[in-house]
């Protein structure tokens, strides 16, 4: 049951009877629509009825939705049967009986595929309004595929123009008895759909219509009704792989996968999304997969999902896939028990059923909201669904997927952006355009992109930034908080602007955003905005590195925050932020520039520069402080030669400088402290168990000095 059946997990009671109700709307409704395109795709009627059994349970028992019906359906059929065409064979010959189930094979594999490489994914990149207009597109393509079914005529086939066409000739030779069984039907479902939302009015009239057809003779008429079919079950069979080779089988194949693969998925997720419920999008590719292995074994055509059937059992209120098990086993036993009864069926009365429901899918609501709130996504809307309608579900699903690729990428070419100010005693950056009282900092520009950096709006970043400079600017800060990625484009754009910034001697900054963007800094090239200090992991403590609006920032800080918020924020490790899994090596490096400076000072001013430069650079944070000289004391031999001091009186200094640190620390911020003791733990363990040699010569060291201090 955990493989099986996912949909009757947590089933309850309550849920029976609607189902079963669903269920035997599902099964009525199937056998008017399944029968029509088994012809349209080249079988005769029967095979559609075939198809709605096995097919259906097979589908029932893997999915993961709870309401979407699968059956013979309209895109594939129309598909196949142009294909059955198209290799010269009659549709409904026993070449054609032969062909489709074997093109229902071949779409059972390339499903299987996907399934196997997770395609499911790509629906990711599908938006709203372009699943909208793609079920919209198609709801109206099959309501006007029925249209002339309702005039006396057979359904129309195609696109829009000969969907037109088609109409236009049928209502040249209108069988009005026809067209006033369907209009009445159509009229009686909608009114009853607006006032009993609930009560199963297609059942009722389809057995009116069956009882009507049967006491006035309406086939007598010119009523176009269902055709016989013959008692039993299908066989099993299958299909002659001799007719296609395996290569033209899957090329003929791949296009009806596609097509069912999206168009079943797409209206899942619409569905999924309108009533609250989550979907494997595999475990549905894999479904559809074993559905159309057993369509053909039946001997149908390839199995779609069918909205306007999906339609129906949501608004008769099925609750899980024990619909779909209801509607199989009804239609085993119809073609069991009952198949006389399908011969009086009109087929006006059940056309105006299948419309009804579709007329129910189409989401022209959506596209008024869409309308009235964002043109752009209207226009996306409204592609998606002409894309359909006139070129048809293959070119449709193109055109969507194109659709919703482009409104991707010119979201992400126009983010929101802001500049910022401050309120008096108010911590935080607020957009200046919004808030009124925000005022911004003398000297300082302070902006927020959110959104990722990449080609497509780069320019727009640095545009922004250069039109903001005054000629009294002096540093430049980036609330990169909403910037989770850079990619080369930008990275070189970024080196050009701060270099071009340093050289009218304004100071540059990103702040706030995550630490991969650093490495993506590096990666790209940009690695000196890192090396040189241009990123920081606030916005604070980047207006205090700039040291010129320092007194003016604290005036905007609520009193209590004053003393608090910039000193704290000097306590972060940029240097591990900032260099992420290469933060060590960095501090080597940096230690190293150390060491190489004090090397090239003047030895009398050698003991002096040393407490400068520990007090100056990269390492503002306490952490990063007590780094550097914890990397120092790996150097002590070094820089004891250098300073010509003894190696105990240098570590002396080296460990006065950091008790200095944890007393203030101490005093101070006792949280931080126990953090800082910590990190010394930590590090102190880091050396021994890889420099272990270091390690005791420290202490070797360290007591020696001790002994002498003593004595």
């Amino acid at each position: 049951m955990n493989v099986l059946l996912k949909t009757l997990s947590g089933y309850q009671r309550c849920y029976l009877r609607q189902d079963l109700l669903s269920g035997l709307v599902i099964a009525a409704v199937s056998i008017p629509i399944s029968m029509g395109y088994a012809q349209i795709a080249g079988l005769p009627a029967a095979y559609g009825l075939y198809g709605s059994v096995l097919p259906v349970l097979l589908f029932a028992l893997f999915s993961t939705s709870p309401q979407f019906i699968f059956g013979v359906d309209a895109a594939p059929a129309a598909m196949v049967g142009s294909m059955v065409a198209g290799l010269g064979i009659p549709l409904g010959s026993e070449g054609a009986i032969a062909m489709v189930p074997l093109l229902a094979f071949y779409t059972g594999v390339w499903l299987l595929l996907f399934a196997l490489l997770k395609a499911g994914k790509v629906l990711n990149f599908i938006s709203a309004p372009v699943m909208g207009g793609f079920i919209s597109g198609i709801c109206c393509t099959i309501i006007l595929m029925q249209v002339p079914k309702l005039m006396g005529h057979a359904a129309g086939t195609g696109e829009l123009l000969e969907l037109l066409e088609h109409i236009h000739t049928a209502s040249q030779s209108i069988h009005w008895l026809s067209l006033e069984l369907g209009a009445a039907a159509l009229t009686i479902l909608l009114l009853s759909k607006r006032f009993l939302p609930k009560f199963p009015m297609a059942i009722l009239i389809m057995v009116a219509g069956a009882a009507a057809s049967a006491w006035f003779d309406l086939a007598g008429r010119g009523v176009p009704c269902l055709s016989p079919v013959a008692p039993g079950l299908p066989g099993l069979h299958l299909p002659d792989f001799s007719l296609l080779t395996p290569v033209k089988g899957l090329g003929m194949s791949l296009s009806v996968a596609i097509v069912i693969m999206a168009e079943t998925l797409l209206a899942e997720n619409s569905f999924a999304l309108r009533n609250d419920y989550q979907l494997s999008d595999n475990r549905e590719i894999l479904s559809f997969s074993l559905a159309n292995f057993a369509a053909c074994l039946v001997g149908c055509c390839p199995v779609n999902g069918s909205v306007s059937r999906s339609s129906m059992n949501e608004q008769f209120g099925g609750h899980t896939q024990v619909v779909s098990l209801v509607a199989a086993v009804l239609m085993g036993a119809v073609l069991l028990f009952c198949t006389g009864f399908i011969q009086y069926l009109p087929v006006p009365i059940l056309t105006a059923i299948v419309i009804s429901a579709l007329l129910g899918a189409v989401e022209f609501d959506l596209a008024h909201r869409l309308f009235q709130a964002n043109r752009k996504e209207f226009y996306i809307f409204m592609g998606a669904f002409a894309g359909v309608l006139v070129l048809g579900t293959i070119y449709g699903v193109v055109i969507g997927v194109v659709l919703s690729f482009a409104d991707v990428i010119l979201r992400s070419s126009q983010p929101r952006r802001d500049f910022l100010g401050v309120i008096p005693d108010h911590p935080g950056f607020y957009p200046l355009d919004r808030m009124g009282d925000a005022q911004p900092l003398p000297h300082v520009v302070l902006y927020r992109f959110s959104g990722s950096l990449f080609f497509a709006n780069v320019a727009l970043f640095q545009q922004d930034l250069e039109d903001a400079i005054t000629p009294d600017t002096k540093a430049v800060i980036v609330d990169a908080s909403g910037i989770v990625s850079v990619d080369v484009s930008a990275a070189d754009r970024l080196v050009i602007l701060y270099r071009k910034l340093k050289a009218r001697g304004i100071r540059f900054y990103l702040t706030e955003h995550i630490g991969q963007v650093n490495d993506e800094l590096r990666r790209f090239g940009a690695g000196e905005l890192v090396a040189e200090g241009a990123v920081h992991r606030t916005m604070y403590a980047a207006l205090l590195d700039t040291g010129i609006v320092q007194e003016q920032l604290l005036r905007f800080l609520p009193t209590g925050l004053r003393r608090t918020v910039p000193e704290l924020l000097r306590y972060s490790q940029e240097i591990e932020w900032a260099y992420g899994k290469d933060a060590e090596a960095e501090m080597e490096h940096l230690t190293g520039q150390l060491i190489d400076t004090l090397a090239h000072t003047n030895k009398e001013e050698r003991a002096y520069a040393l407490v400068r430069l520990l007090h100056s650079g990269r390492w503002q944070g306490v952490m990063d402080r007590d780094d550097v000289l914890a990397h120092l004391e790996e150097h002590l031999a070094e820089l004891a030669k250098l300073l010509e001091r003894p190696e105990g009186e240098v570590l002396s200094t080296l460990e006065q400088e950091r008790a200095e640190i944890a007393a203030k620390l101490r005093q101070e911020y006792p949280e931080v402290s126990q953090q800082l003791a910590e990190h010394r733990q930590a590090l102190a363990h880091y050396l021994k168990e890889r420099y272990p040699e270091t390690s005791r010569h420290l202490e070797e060291v360290r007591e020696r000095f001790r002994r002498e201090q003593h004595t």
